[in-house]
């Protein structure tokens, strides 16, 4: 991998910078006080090919490379978090139906996705199957020319205020072999959404079960053929786990950047907190295990461009380090601000909770552990 960019990267990094700037950074304090999303950003970020970063140019997408789409992320986190974390589970839904789905289905959904006209989440955790995904239970039965689904789904983002859902469901009880993929809009009968989850960050973005009772589906909004559905999933979480590590990225950047700010301007005992040594410290480990998870990340996410066999190895370590280590330096830059850091007033105690629970999603870090190590045991 080559460690300079291409003009391009450098003028797309450009861009998704000032967007950041301009539409998210001045917001994400009331987004998160409001608990709202901002449909408007979501268009605007269309219109310059961030609905659809990695989805072919046949309808609408950018085709861009996945080391592309990290530096985009990473850039758009470091204005909200939230919102950026909903873009890329609509990337990841959108490029899924994009690369499996009929060239009917594909013409259907994925121009308007790609537009920011519909917004796609991403259905496969189930209130019993969460690390274990091939455990899922929700069923879609074969009649005439539909399914009927019936289950839920939880922890969904977007749940309640996405347009389409890309859910796995189970056609046959041949374990991760049985499960197929489906396309469901938000107003086909039979489908509903829970309360809200009350999160501890994220608030932007509602989060919610996906319910199904006997929710009808046209056969032809399944994703690639019976039983495709798991092989489709565990695809996408390569690229989402790179997706939510650049997530990372740009929050701690942004923690770090706004402390690097305060320590110079904060006095103590006479003199700027910056001119103690053991804050120096503190800003030298920050910024060189942030640097360390930027290599790790990009790194991945060029292992997925090439197509490597071990990709899904490096994009777990990846994601293990960066998402950790991120959140240790989002709470160091709270600790560096003292009393203040744990205001509401200052940004860094929301960047704290927002990437919390990047160790949680698109896998826990523990199961990023056991994917490395049956990585390292097959060598």
């Amino acid at each position: 991998m080559h460690f300079q960019f291409t003009e391009e990267q450098t003028l797309i990094q450009d861009m998704a910078r000032q967007f950041a700037d301009s539409e998210l950074a001045p917001h994400s304090a009331r987004w998160d006080e409001e608990k709202c999303l901002d449909r408007g950003v979501f268009e605007r970020a269309a219109a310059l090919g961030f609905m659809g970063i990695y989805t072919g140019e046949e309808h609408g997408g950018t085709a861009l490379s996945r080391l592309d789409s990290a530096l985009v992320f990473e850039q758009l986190a470091r204005g909200d978090v939230s919102h950026t974390a909903m873009m890329t589970i609509h990337n990841m839904a959108t490029w899924m139906i994009d690369r499996y789905g009929s060239d009917d289905l594909r013409a259907k959904y994925v121009p308007k996705l790609t537009a920011g006209e519909f917004i796609a989440s991403y259905c496969l955790t189930e209130p019993g199957a969460g690390s274990d995904a091939a455990a899922l239970s929700t069923k879609a039965t074969k009649e005439g020319e539909d399914y009927i689904l019936n289950g839920s789904k939880s922890f969904i983002s977007g749940a309640g205020w996405s347009d389409v859902y890309v859910v796995m469901a189970r056609t046959s009880d041949d374990g991760a072999r049985g499960v197929s993929c489906f396309v469901v809009e938000k107003d086909m009968p039979g489908l509903s959404f829970g309360a809200n989850e009350r999160k501890m960050g994220w608030n932007a973005q509602p989060t919610a079960q996906v319910i199904f009772e006997d929710c009808r589906v046209p056969a032809t909004n399944r994703v690639g053929a019976e039983g495709d559905g798991f092989r489709f999933a565990m695809s996408g979480l390569d690229g989402g786990r790179v997706n939510i590590g650049a997530c990372s990225l740009g929050g701690a950047q942004k923690a770090l950047d706004v402390t690097l700010d305060y320590t110079r301007e904060r006095k103590q005992f006479g003199k700027a907190v910056a001119d103690f040594q053991n804050t120096q410290f503190m800003l030298a480990d920050m910024a060189t295990e942030l640097e360390a998870s930027r290599l790790m990340l990009y790194r991945a996410a060029n292992m997925v461009d090439e197509s490597a066999p071990n990709a899904g190895q490096y994009c777990a370590m990846a994601k293990r380090y960066a998402t950790d280590a991120c959140s240790k330096i989002a709470n160091d830059a709270l600790q560096l601000h003292g009393g203040y850091g744990y205001l509401k007033d200052y940004p860094v105690e929301q960047i704290v909770r927002d990437l919390r629970v990047h160790q949680i999603l698109e896998g826990t870090n523990q199961i990023m552990r056991v994917i490395i190590s049956r990585g390292l045991l097959r060598q």
